[in-house]
């Protein structure tokens, strides 16, 4: 099965979060409230090194995927 890029998740035990799933590598979960990050995958410590550069622009595409969303719920 193939997933987009990214997809938006709620939950009712967290009215207040959004959640972004990004699906590929590196696999993570960001809560929009407070921009915390939690990881699906195991890195070491070159993966770590290569991630930390990425993982500024990862943030930011999901932040613009989530306002793209938005934008289209709204129209």
């Amino acid at each position: 099965m193939d997933f987009p890029k990214f997809l938006l998740a709620d939950n009712t035990d967290y009215p207040d979060a959004i959640f972004v799933v990004h699906t590929e590598f590196p696999r993570f979960i960001i809560n929009l409230q407070d921009d915390e990050v939690e990881w699906l995958e195991d890195f070491d410590k070159d993966d770590e090194k290569e991630l930390s550069g990425e993982m500024g622009n990862l943030i930011e595409e999901a932040s613009k995927f989530y306002d793209r969303e938005v934008e289209r719920y709204q129209e």
